[in-house]
């Protein structure tokens, strides 16, 4: 009996303990995995096994001995190369036509044109010239060239005629005056002045062979000045007769101590010619011209100089800053071989014989001399078509856009006994800011 009740407690109680574990294995859910073990550490790999290592290169790819076998020559580090010169240009410049140029200028404040003529030893333009050929420098820095184009193209010129030349030299300009349009091409546009004691505007830009430019032309013409050269001594002088140093002439106002002289010497008239004016007056008609095209000053003068209001180095800075180039015909006494040397030379206190020259070498236009009427003809197309074909180099200044100071241009080329023909500076304008 006690051993009955012993074996039933057993029992009871192993199904107890069996219930709490059933339970226990229920509450558990059923699809929870087993984790994972960790990955056992792998031992790091030294240096002997990935082999000869090249400063700048590194190790050879695929699997290496720990090793170097005696007979394998070891790997050496290539030589660097030089640095290349700072002045050699190794990428080439935008290849653009004209009416792209005038678009991508106005987009970069700090872009500057620079139209070049190339000649050779006889006065003849050199063609053929490639972006290489050009190295252009700003304030002695050498500067890349952005954009490279030979195409050529069209013109707005300020035609500026001078009637304060002689009578006889007036003759021939306004004979000449007719050819000025055959020089122009239909993309071309013209503006004329014409300037004797202050300039005039005959008209404002038209089309360059339009019916309006005959009309023009004839309006253009004048008389011109009186040749007379007056005598201040001699048989012929206007004192050839004197007595106790005293003039007896009946006229006072050319003898010594009259209304035009002192005791000593006459002063005789002095001549107007209003150069600087006239050429201030073209410049400013000018500066509102679309980009894109060449800004031309052409002034058919004897270069003469003296009564204007305008200065020459105001005159010539408004010029750099509008990108206005002045080409010339030069006529007169100043058109004669060897004298048209002698007249660009000034004396103090005395008129400029030669003006003109000073504006056309500092803005990189040309000039010809010119004294009969076949000469003048030929001049106005040899010119216009050197002025509409031409190198245009653009480059980035490095120079601060707007600083108000004269940047020194220079221009080389890398052929034998050529003549670069640019100009020699410019100021910075806010006009390139400005869309269009």
């Amino acid at each position: 009996m006690d051993r009955g009740l012993k074996v039933l407690a057993l029992i009871a109680i192993l199904s107890s303990s069996l219930g709490i574990r059933g339970l226990a294995i229920a509450q558990q859910p059923a699809d929870q995995q087993a984790v994972p073990d960790a990955p056992r550490p792998q031992p790091a790999s030294g240096l002997k096994d990935l082999g000869p290592i090249t400063p700048g290169i590194g190790a050879p790819a695929g699997p290496t001995s720990s090793s170097t076998s005696p007979d394998v020559p070891q790997q050496t580090a290539p030589k660097t190369p030089p640095p290349p010169p700072t002045d050699v240009q190794t990428t080439a410049p935008e290849n653009l036509n004209a009416e792209d140029i005038g678009q991508r200028i106005v987009t970069y404040t700090t872009y500057v044109e620079v139209p070049v003529t190339v000649k050779d030893q006889k006065g003849n333009p050199v063609a053929g010239l490639t972006w290489r050929d050009f190295k252009v420098y700003e304030n002695d820095k050498w500067e890349p060239l952005k954009i490279f184009s030979v195409d050529p193209a069209p013109l707005s010129m300020a035609f500026v005629v001078d009637q304060s030349v002689t009578m006889d030299v007036m003759e021939k300009v306004n004979n000449s005056l007719g050819a000025i349009q055959g020089a122009l091409s239909p993309y071309d546009e013209i503006a004329v002045f014409t300037y004797n004691n202050g300039p005039r505007k005959v008209t404002a830009f038209t089309g360059a062979q339009g019916n309006r430019v005959p009309m023009v032309m004839a309006m253009a013409k004048a008389t011109g000045r009186e040749e007379a050269v007056p005598i201040n001594s001699g048989a012929f002088g206007p004192c050839s007769i004197t007595k106790n140093g005293s003039c007896l002439d009946s006229n006072p106002t050319m003898q010594r101590g009259g209304a035009t002289g002192s005791s000593s010497f006459i002063t005789l008239p002095k001549e107007i010619h209003t150069l600087n004016d006239a050429i201030l007056a073209a410049a400013k008609e000018l500066s509102d011209r679309p980009q894109g095209r060449r800004r031309i000053i052409y002034v058919i003068s004897d270069g003469k100089e003296y009564g204007s209001k305008a200065a020459y180095k105001d005159v010539l800075r408004y010029l750099q800053t509008n990108k206005i180039a002045v080409y010339g015909t030069l006529v007169g006494d100043a058109a004669r071989w060897g004298e048209g040397y002698i007249s660009r030379l000034h004396l103090p206190f005395t008129m400029y014989d030669n003006r003109l020259y000073g504006y056309v070498q500092a803005t990189g236009g040309l000039m010809q001399s010119e004294r009969d009427l076949n000469g003048i003809e030929k001049s106005y197309a040899q010119l216009a078509e050197q002025a509409r074909n031409q190198y245009m180099l653009v480059y980035a200044s490095h120079e601060p856009p707007f600083d108000s100071k004269y940047r020194k241009i220079e221009v080389r080329v890398n052929r034998p006994g050529v003549e670069v023909i640019a100009k020699k500076g410019y100021y910075a304008s806010s006009r390139d800011n400005v869309q269009h």
